[in-house]
This record gives C-alpha cells, structure tokens and sequence, in this order.
C-alpha cells in the first residue's frame, strides 16, 4: 500500500485561513480591486521576572503565612533569616480574607552583585511596604541579606516590628 492511499485526503476549501486565494475569487465586479489588509500577528512579550521580583513573592509568601519560614533557608544570608522568624508570626500580611499581591516592585543597584529592593504589597484596601537586600554570592546566585515591613504610621519599619 502507498502512502497516498492510507492518508485522508486533504481538505480544499478555500474559505480556510491561509489558503491560497485566487483574484477571482476575493473580489467581485462591485468591490475595488485591491486585496484587504493582512492581519498583524498580535507579538506577546514574556516577562521573564528579575531576582528582586522573585524574592518579593517568596518574601511575601512567606510572611502572608502561606509558606514557612524555613522555605527560605537556602535562600537568605546573615540576620535575614532570623529577621523573617521574627516577622513572620506578627506581620499584618497575614489576613484573613484577601490574599496580598505583590503591587509594584523596584529596585536600586548600589554596586555589583548588590540589589537594594522595594514592593507595595496590597491586600484590599490596605498597602504595606517592604524593603529587602539581595547578594549575590560566588556561585552566582542571589540570596536575601535583609529583610524590613513597613506599617502605616509614622516610621514605616517600626509600625510592623514593634512588639505587640
């Protein structure tokens, strides 16, 4: 048996996208004679998120409550861990009703393999800010160094650190 014999036969409607169109076809005697426009593909930009943008979700994650603290072992350095422990359990992101996003996040680079970072955190009505540190180690890879909340009144650190 032949190939030709065992595939279905191929469908010649020339109403299918990207078939190919005789003139005769496309215009009639009461139509002007050059063909429409052809559509633009629509181009989506993937974005691929930066290591501050990363961290922010993992932070938030973690002190929203729906992650553990020690899910950020590997990834802090210094006092940042110890920082998140003390946070964690008392931070006003842990609500009851909506889920907090990640609004806005920024960053500034003081000197290589250092990122100074910022978010706006939402959950409903409310917006917090959060501060966080990132290095970048040997390996290459970035790591949280620290960690600060900021509240709604006056000093911003002190608002979401002071003991309860």
């Amino acid at each position: 048996m032949s190939k030709d014999r065992t595939r279905p036969q191929g469908r010649r409607d020339p109403r299918r996208p990207g078939a190919p169109t005789s003139r005769a076809a496309t215009t009639s005697p009461t139509t002007a004679t050059t063909p429409p426009p052809a559509p633009t593909p629509l181009r989506r930009h993937h974005h691929r998120p930066t290591p501050h943008e990363q961290f922010a979700e993992r932070l938030l994650a973690v002190l929203s409550g729906r992650r553990p603290v020690h899910w950020m072992l590997g990834h802090t350095i210094g006092e940042a861990y110890e920082q998140l422990v003390q946070l964690a359990p008392r931070t006003p992101l842990r609500t009851r009703g909506t889920l907090p996003v990640v609004r806005t996040c920024g960053s500034f680079h003081p000197r290589p393999g250092v990122v100074e970072a910022f978010a706006s955190i939402a959950a409903g009505e409310q917006v917090r800010a959060m501060a966080f540190r990132l290095e970048q180690g040997r390996d290459l890879r970035w790591r949280c160094a620290a960690v600060e909340l900021g509240g709604d009144r006056g000093d911003p650190v002190a608002a979401s650190c002071a003991p309860a």
